[in-house]
């Protein structure tokens, strides 16, 4: 019986060993595959171009060799983010990305932690050491561009735990100081309420973001020896440079002027300045023909991927500054039809939407600002915003509800007889005051309003003083007219001081100060001197404001009325100023014309045969069914303002009304259905 026993004993003691050396087998053979499977990855990843069609099968292929190798994942992460365009683009590539990332971290944690202990140990581990670069870039700009700053932290907090000696290697960069402190101004606005690591006060956030740029410098100064030995002076170099970019922007937004032109001008030194950004802190300084001249530069600039071009943005502001309305139209249909529906399509549209408001074709400005609504806009390396961006439509949207209801009183005179106009400007009034109050509920909920709005010029802003105003006008005067006599008193920028002037001289008529306010835009236009290429826009407010504060059909009337003329006609038939103008017809004659001269002189125009006054004179003559209209106008001194505008059309009804419009520059079709 005991033999027996010991007899199976022995017997399943060796099928157990066998057994286990069956399994020890199995093991060893599928590590030995798994060693195979990589080394043929790794044979076959190199001299294979990341961003070529190849990228995407190769890496399919190496997942499918060894789905537990980083390497696989890394390319067809790769090769997403490279070619995203939206949110899913960027959310399918984020997955890859974090596979690799997690799969790279962890199995190489140690080689990571030892990766600088000695030029040896950074040769053996470079290449990881260099794909994890690779990866941590994709991944953060992934994350950031479908907003997720929270998880871009928590991946470079990760990273830190190795304190590795370089955080960057010239064109990569994992961005432990620079890109947290970037993450901070970007989302200035919000609290640890939306994500974990912000503070809870934009001045909190603020100084946040200096911390990190300053404890950056402090660290590329303690690596500097190793880093110059190691990769050459470049590297460390390019690791301060990159922070005296953040810094720049920081001082811009915090008012250190002299601060912010410092760090430019050492980016500057090294070829490595932003013109977009150097550009908007000449626009916030007044210093608009500087501004125009580095947004111009930033504009050849080469485009990197699918983004928005900010100098497409900015230039057309300027240009409607200038009254060059037409010009900006002209780049914002170029710039959209260039890119397509990619990145910066609803911001394009945004700009568009502007330089068509201001040459009085609201209907084309409409048809853009819905392109804009209706469009998903991915904020892609750039620290503009989802908020803004709403923000900036709704402003825009009710200065032209407000103008669409000016059109109605400028086309008839006599629009109070109508119980049909009255309906419309009624209709129009409602949906003003709709989007009145949730324009400034956006704005009550902003908590840097002052910087972004009251400030009326701001680098990190997308709105202009001209549409703040459409906004703040229905608010307390009084409040405003002494918030803007303070700033010209506390703010340091010396040519903004006179549009603080302006607004001042604005909320005194605004509040029913007419006497008050005629002296001080008087005061204005004989004492302040402008820049009359890019100013255009403020000398028209200022002698919109000037004519409002004086008595009608006076000389100091008639005299501004000819100035507001000269310098932004666009403006005139939106501003409630009826202006003296003398009307000469010529040409051909017959019912349909007589029609249409005869709504034509419905427009709150004072029509006069006195000399010395802008003059119209308008040509028309039939062309088979159609009918042919040619506009010239000129100033008080005869100085031509519009120049041979046409105008076809066989319908009569409303044809006059387009006419008053283009007598004052507005733009369009030439053929009208």
């Amino acid at each position: 019986m005991i033999k027996r026993a010991l007899h199976i004993f022995c017997l399943r003691g060796s099928i157990l060993t066998l057994l286990l050396l069956l399994l020890a087998c199995c093991v060893y053979a599928q590590r030995r595959t798994k060693e195979n499977a990589r080394y043929e990855i790794d044979a076959k990843r190199y001299g294979v171009d990341l961003k070529s069609e190849e990228a995407l099968p190769r890496g399919k292929e190496f997942i499918r060799l060894d789905s537990t190798y980083y390497v696989g994942w890394m390319m067809e992460g790769l090769y997403k983010h490279e070619r995203s365009a939206d949110a899913l683009g960027f959310k399918n590539a984020v997955i890859p990305l974090r596979k690799a990332y997690d799969l790279l971290t962890t199995e190489f944690d140690e080689n990571f932690h030892r990766v600088f202990l000695n030029y040896s140990s950074l040769q053996k581990n470079f290449t990881r050491f260099y794909d994890l670069l690779l990866i941590t870039g994709a991944l953060i700009g992934a994350y950031d561009n479908i907003n997720m700053p929270d998880s871009s932290m928590r991946i470079l907090n990760d990273i830190g735990r190795y304190k590795f000696k370089v955080d960057n290697l010239e064109e990569l960069a994992f961005g432990q100081y620079f890109h947290k402190a970037w993450l901070y101004h970007r989302n200035r606005f919000l609290t640890g309420k939306q994500f974990s690591f912000l503070k809870n006060s934009i001045e909190a956030n603020e100084k946040a973001a200096f911390d990190l740029c300053y404890s950056g410098l402090r660290y590329a100064d303690e690596h500097k020896e190793l880093s110059d030995e190691w990769f050459g002076e470049n590297v460390n170099i390019i690791e301060r440079l990159r922070i005296y970019h953040n810094l720049a922007i920081l001082h811009s937004y915090n008012k250190n002027y002299d601060s912010s032109a410092y760090y430019y001008s050492q980016l500057n030194d090294y070829g490595v300045m932003s013109q977009n950004n150097y550009a908007g802190l000449q626009l916030e300084l007044g210093n608009f023909a500087d501004a125009e001249h580095y947004f111009s530069l930033a504009k050849e600039e080469k485009d990197e991927g699918y983004s928005l071009r900010e100098p497409f943005y900015f230039l057309p502001q300027l240009l409607v500054f200038s009254g060059k309305t037409k010009e900006a139209i002209e780049m914002d249909n170029r710039i959209i039809y260039e890119n397509g529906s990619t990145p910066g399509f609803g911001w394009y549209n945004i700009a568009l939407a502007r330089s068509y408001l201001y040459d009085g074709q609201l209907d084309s400005c409409e048809i853009a600002l819905k392109k804009a609504l209706n469009f998903k806009e991915l904020h892609i390396g750039t620290t503009l915003t989802q908020s803004q961006y709403d923000f900036t439509i709704n402003l825009l949207k009710l200065q032209l509800t407000d103008k669409k209801v000016e059109q109605i009183k400028f086309a008839n005179r006599g629009w109070w007889y109508s119980f049909k106009t009255l309906w419309k400007i009624l209709s129009l009034k409602i949906e003003k005051y709709v989007t009145e109050y949730n324009t400034a509920f956006q704005l009550t909920k902003n908590p840097e309003k002052d910087r972004m709005v009251y400030d009326l010029f701001c680098s990190e802003s997308t709105t202009t003083y001209d549409e703040a105003w459409y906004l703040l006008k229905d608010f307390s005067s009084t409040y405003f007219e002494r918030k803007y006599r303070e700033y010209q008193h506390t703010d340091k920028r010396e040519n903004i001081h006179r549009y603080f002037k302006l607004f001042e001289a604005k909320f005194q008529l605004q509040g029913g100060r007419v006497k008050t306010a005629r002296q001080s835009f008087n005061a204005i236009i004989q004492n302040v001197t402008l820049d009359t290429t890019y100013e255009k826009l403020y000398m028209g407010r200022l002698y919109e404001g000037a004519i409002k504060s004086n008595k009608i059909f006076t000389e100091e009337y008639n005299h501004y009325c000819n100035s507001l003329y000269t310098t932004y006609p666009q403006l005139i038939p939106f501003s409630d100023i009826r202006i003296p103008m003398k009307l000469v017809i010529a040409g051909e004659e017959n019912e349909n014309i007589r029609a249409v001269i005869k709504e034509l002189r419905k427009a709150n125009i004072a029509w006069t045969d006195k000399d010395n006054i802008p003059k119209a004179e308008i040509r028309f003559e039939q062309r088979g069914n159609k009918y042919h209209a040619r506009i010239n106008t000129y100033n008080a001194a005869g100085k031509q303002v519009v120049v041979n505008e046409n105008v076809f059309f066989s319908k009569t009804a409303g044809t006059g009304t387009e006419i008053a419009l283009r007598l004052f520059g507005k733009g369009g079709a030439q053929i009208i259905d």
